[in-house]
């Protein structure tokens, strides 16, 4: 039985839940527990996107657990894969990988660990009263689960460089501002924005949806020339799969597709 991860399930559309107070911090445990239901919601055919929210009013997700530090410390080379950073950085890969969209809710504090956490899913819909900011500098340390590589492809070079060298926060309208996240609503209106794009996302082919997730992550460092080569290959996978076969036909029948994810 997950401790600090709860889901609560609406039809195609799951929502996570981090609960680990005061402000949600990624504890070792949390990130296995999150991993775990990432990963059983993903391969589940009924759950077609993810909302991942923080529980309580101040803090999406405010960082890593610092208490666990002096053990990853003391446990030197083990702790690169063994932490909470390494822990960060396995769970987004797992999520770059799936074809299960997941939507961020931002609100209150999304610092460190959260922030990185926040990178890894596919969209972010931040609240107005969002904080959202790497302060790893201001302990003497740097980003560890992902900070220094998705921020910059993100918000640019030097808007990383001056999140990661400053340790000083940006609001949700800065962050919106500079593409940290794809939109930005009043604190109240943070839970339906997310669930409304979520219940969007899950009306779509769950196959055309893992072909543009794959090419978003593997594409983005390649050359123009070889990506527009994998993205007709995806165009092709596509066009040959049950979902895009019914997606043709409900268009020419004049009526809603009924996707299948094959």
């Amino acid at each position: 039985m997950a401790d600090f991860v709860t889901v609560e399930e609406d039809g195609a559309v799951a929502v996570i839940t981090l609960d680990n107070p005061p402000v949600n911090a990624l504890s070792a445990r949390l990130l296995e527990e999150l991993e775990a239901e990432y990963d059983r919601l993903d391969r589940s055919d009924e759950t077609r996107a993810i909302v991942l929210r923080g529980a309580g009013e101040k803090a999406f997700v405010a960082g890593a657990d610092i208490s666990e530090f002096p053990a990853l410390r003391d446990a030197a080379a083990e702790a690169v894969e063994s932490g909470s950073a390494r822990g960060i950085q396995k769970l987004g890969a797992r999520m770059d990988n799936g074809r299960t969209p997941v939507v961020a809710a931002i609100h209150g504090y999304c610092l460190g660990g959260g922030l990185e956490l926040a990178m890894a899913c596919d969209l972010r819909i931040a609240a107005d009263d969002a904080q959202l900011g790497q302060p790893e500098i201001k302990l003497g340390l740097i980003p560890g689960g992902g900070g220094t590589q998705r921020l910059p492809r993100l918000v640019g070079h030097g808007r990383a460089l001056l999140l990661n060298l400053t340790g000083d926060p940006i609001s949700g309208a800065q962050a919106y501002e500079w593409g940290l996240v794809e939109k930005v609503v009043p604190r109240a209106e943070l839970e339906e924005a997310a669930l409304t794009l979520a219940r969007t996302l899950s009306e779509r082919s769950p196959h055309a949806m893992g072909v543009v997730k794959e090419l978003a992550a593997t594409t983005r460092d390649l050359p123009i020339e070889e990506g527009m080569r994998r993205e007709a290959q995806g165009f092709m996978r596509c066009l040959g799969s049950e979902d895009g076969a019914e997606g043709v036909t409900a268009f020419l029948e004049k009526r809603a597709p009924s996707f299948t994810g094959k």
